[in-house]
């Protein structure tokens, strides 16, 4: 009897310890996702585990958060065709105390940044801002923007570049509900809004299987070429330069609130709007709407460079939107495209792959003096005050500049280099970034400045080419407009359970649904930061004990 007891009490024991674990593995995914899952998401969710043929593996994923394990294997950077991995790569890898196989750089392609001579690439043609009767009004882009534009440290081991967003369309085709749409056109930046009216989410879904590494998803084309100076850093300008360029004395907090980290158009206490408002720009775009000229296709960046590229140089394009808060305060959104986002290992297996992926920075400017800089980091991000920055001298009278680092794979935005752990406790998730090829966006950029209230005016309904929300800068007026308003995602739907390419553990995918584009990233915020919880960091030290989920 008392065996039977003992075994019973074993038994209980090892079942409490069982539903426990259960429980824990269901519980933990969801205490650690900064952002939860809508009604809708989880309605999503139960018909992707239902896509598993295997009774076994949709059980597992329900009740213990292990899907697809029969399809877990390591999921290689690039193919072995691709190159060995650099021996610099690896010292580097080392320095930072990871293992040599997290190097995933091809030799030559670390070495071009460094010793290779400057390639020859694309140039944007600058024009004037005329505006004859029935063209369009088109703005300059202020001297300021560009003088203190970012400079961003890509990583040396990188094997997804910049890319340019009129390349990359050319590869994709729109899906919807997981079937093939707007068949009869062929799409392009100046027509991609007119994929909104389909019934569903529409997916910019790769015409090659991603793992046969593409080299349009590499787009080693972007790779920066190598700066030719000493890379000094620098200082605020005083002098004659600070009174050129603005003083940035760092401002006080006022005791009612009201400053430059928290502003719009419909709350400008103690301001004064400058005169060539929003509001008067809209009603002469309102004048020129029905006016609006016919937009031309886009495919890669028009004009050839007849001179060798300056230090930084990038073909792929970023992309400057310009907000205007009013009052003086002036949003510069950086946005920055790449194919491909490879994401980052936990014990060897890869969670996080998407086709297609949007990041960016924002400089808020107060008068033409920069006050602070938010940096995209996967769903959210960290502010910075402009003081707080790393910054790059720069020659002549001109102004350092801000310097941020990519993150290798996924391409997050942060202000030092290193190691940088995010979600997951004990550093098992970490993106890694360092001071490899140096790019300057704003010697080859698509520059543009968009009225959101405007926007709000036109409504839905109005097609992409014909609102005049997003109007391209002087220096490019021929740009389109349409992609913009693409409501749908630049990357290939979540792959199902079924998919051999795909896995889920704990709540994390190894490969994840393509994101929106800059139109879906707030850029009418009055906050710095994406997210309304918004704390502007003073130091850079302070923005790594910090974290925005």
């Amino acid at each position: 009897m008392a065996v039977v007891i003992r075994s019973l009490r074993r038994a209980a024991i090892a079942t409490v310890a069982l539903s426990t674990l259960i429980f824990l593995i269901w519980l933990l995914p969801r205490l650690l996702n900064p952002t939860p899952p809508s009604k809708e998401e989880r309605e999503r969710d139960e018909r992707w585990v239902n896509s598993s043929p295997y009774w076994l593996d949709r059980q597992a994923c329900r009740w213990l958060s292990l899907c697809g394990v029969q399809h877990i294997r390591w999921d290689a950077p690039a193919l072995p065709d691709s190159g060995r991995p650099s021996t610099l790569a690896a010292l580097k890898l080392l320095a930072l105390g990871l293992s040599e196989e997290r190097s995933i750089a091809n030799e030559s392609e670390i070495s071009a940044w460094e010793t290779a001579p400057v390639r020859k690439g694309l140039r944007r043609k600058r024009h004037a801002p005329a505006a004859p009767d029935g063209a369009r009004i088109l703005e300059e882009i202020p001297d300021y923007v560009l003088a203190y534009a970012p400079l961003v440290h890509l990583y040396s081991g990188e094997n997804f570049w910049p890319s340019d967003i009129a390349e990359h369309v050319q590869h994709v085709r729109p899906f919807g509900d997981g079937s093939l749409v707007g068949t009869k056109t062929p799409w392009h930046l100046g027509n991609l809004a007119d994929l909104n009216v389909e019934n569903s989410s529409v997916f910019l879904t790769s015409r090659d299987n991603v793992e046969s590494r593409p080299a349009w998803l590499h787009s080693r084309t972007g790779v920066p070429a190598p700066f030719d100076d000493d890379g000094a850093t620098g200082d605020e300008p005083t002098g004659e330069d600070s009174r050129q360029w603005g003083s940035l004395d760092r401002p006080q907090r006022p005791t009612d609130g009201s400053t430059w980290w928290d502003a719009d158009r419909k709350h400008r206490p103690h301001r004064i709007a400058r005169p060539d408002s929003f509001s008067e720009r809209r009603r002469r775009f309102r004048e020129k709407r029905s006016s609006l000229e016919a937009q031309r296709p886009l495919v890669g960046s028009p004009g050839r460079a007849k001179k060798p590229n300056p230090g930084g140089y990038s073909e792929a394009p970023a992309v400057l939107i310009l907000v205007d808060k009013g009052a003086g305060i002036l949003d510069a959104f950086w946005f920055f495209f790449y194919s491909y986002n490879l994401g980052q290992t936990v014990l060897n297996i890869r969670f996080g792959n998407h086709v297609g992926d949007w990041e960016h920075c924002m400089v808020r400017f107060q008068h033409g003096i920069p006050r602070a800089m938010f940096l995209s980091e996967h769903a959210g991000g960290k502010a910075y005050t402009w003081h707080a920055l790393e910054k790059r001298a720069q020659k002549g009278d001109k102004p350092p500049r801000p310097v941020i680092y990519s993150a290798v794979g996924s391409h997050a935005m942060y202000a030092s280099p290193g190691i940088h752990p995010y979600v997951l406790p004990f550093k098992l998730l970490k993106d890694i970034t360092d001071k490899g090829p140096l790019w300057d966006p704003a010697l080859n950029h698509y520059a543009y400045w968009y009225d959101y209230e405007v926007d709000r005016e036109e409504g839905a309904n109005l097609p992409g080419q014909n609102r005049t929300s997003l109007t391209p800068a002087a220096s490019n007026p021929d740009l389109p407009t349409s992609w913009f308003h693409f409501e749908g995602y630049w990357g290939d739907d979540v792959y199902p359970l079924s998919d051999r390419r795909q896995w889920r553990l704990f709540g994390e995918y190894h490969y994840i649904t393509g994101p929106q584009g800059p139109k879906a990233k707030r850029l009418e915020r009055s906050k710095v930061c994406q997210t309304e919880k918004c704390i502007i960091v003073d130091s850079i030290e302070e923005g790594k004990k910090s974290a925005w989920y």
